[in-house]
């Protein structure tokens, strides 16, 4: 028997990598028919929405403040990466197009 390609993954079949016996049925699938959506009345679904804002837990201003520092420290370090990536780049292909003149 040929070994799977991924050995983590499942196949669905119960007995993968064991052999089948001759009088084996096909097992069979019943799916149930979905329920049907009960609707909510406008008034309804914005006290839900209410309830659900208040859950909300907002940064503080320190947070938020922190947060935003972080981010331009990141912007800045990943441009001046970038930078020097597309400096060396440059200089290598004006190298590599000066051998041909």
């Amino acid at each position: 028997m040929a070994k799977p390609k991924f050995p983590g993954r499942r196949t669905g079949n119960p007995a993968a990598g064991a052999k089948a016996s001759a009088g084996a049925s096909a097992a069979t699938v019943t799916v149930e028919p979905a329920t049907p959506k009960v609707r909510t009345s406008p008034v309804q679904f914005f006290s839900q929405v209410r309830a659900e804002g208040r859950k909300i837990v907002w940064p503080s201003r320190k947070e938020t403040w922190i947060t935003s520092v972080m981010v331009f420290i990141m912007v800045a370090i990943a441009a001046a990466f970038f930078w020097i990536v597309d400096l060396l780049l440059g200089m290598g292909f004006e190298r590599i197009i000066s051998f041909g003149s």
